[in-house]
């Protein structure tokens, strides 16, 4: 099983925005322009992730992965209100997860009203939710997600807050949630605090295990664009993990069974 990419995000200008959003591009990250990404690196696969700019329209989302259905998987972002057979037409095009992309956000209370009952579907469906949120108010999340008997995955590293890094309490609870059923993201390390990401690194192994770890390029890096690159990302990777064998753990056996890639018989 060759290398994945968990973790990137496609988009045009042109396409219908989200009224409430954090950011606004001006430029274009096609399908095509991400799939060279992955060829000029050597990634097998990728994952994408709808873009919180796009809200809960995941067509563009979808158009990509009926185009490429064997390279690629979709994270999508939904209404908690979105009904079963929906959710199943997006499992036939090749999602195999939702997104709650709280940053920033009011923080829902995923015990009441229509939540409930989209976790639960989505468990029925053997998907995964990911979470993007301060690790401050990670656990409570991850918590109730779990209740529900869906796989979270936290995205980023969990964002510590910059300013107490690996000893924020709530990154330090989120390493007490680490089970089976609990994943975190190798990812926008530029996003974190300096420094985080080393001495995040050998934690996140002792709590989670390399089989519970996934590494994504955050590609197109949207607010760093012109700080880092799909090399850069790589080559932190290749710094956290230097052992190849290690690295083959995180890049190519853990997100082929989490994100539901074929395996070679």
């Amino acid at each position: 099983m060759g290398p994945v990419d968990s973790h990137a995000h496609i988009f045009r200008r042109g396409l219908k925005l989200a009224e409430a959003r954090r950011y606004t591009p001006d430029y274009d990250a096609t399908l095509g322009d991400y799939l060279r990404q992955l060829d000029a690196h050597g990634i097998a696969r990728g994952v994408l992730v709808q873009p919180s700019f796009l809200g809960t329209d995941n067509s563009f989302l979808l158009e990509s992965l009926a185009a490429e259905p064997e390279r690629l998987r979709g994270i999508a972002v939904v209404a908690p209100e979105i009904s079963r057979e929906s959710l199943a037409a997006m499992d036939r095009c090749g999602v195999v997860g939702i997104r709650l992309n709280l940053a920033g956000a009011h923080l829902p209370d995923l015990r009441t009203g229509a939540w409930p009952a989209c976790l639960e579907r989505v468990a029925a469906l053997g998907w995964q939710v990911e979470v993007l949120r301060a690790a401050r108010d990670l656990p409570p999340l991850v918590e109730a997600l779990l209740e529900r008997g869906v796989d979270v995955v936290v995205d980023h590293f969990g964002l510590p807050d910059p300013e107490l890094g690996v000893d924020d309490p709530g990154w330090r609870a989120l390493l007490d949630l680490a089970s089976r059923r609990v994943w975190v993201k190798l990812s926008g390390q530029y996003r974190n605090g300096p420094g985080l990401t080393r001495a995040a690194m050998p934690l996140l192994r002792d709590a989670f295990g390399l089989d519970r770890l996934v590494w994504g390029s955050d590609w197109p890096h949207t607010q760093f664009e012109h700080e880092t690159n799909y090399a850069e990302a790589l080559a932190h990777l290749e710094a956290w993990l230097p052992d190849p064998a290690e690295r083959q753990v995180v890049l190519a056996e853990t997100p082929a069974r989490l994100f539901r890639f074929a395996l070679p018989s």
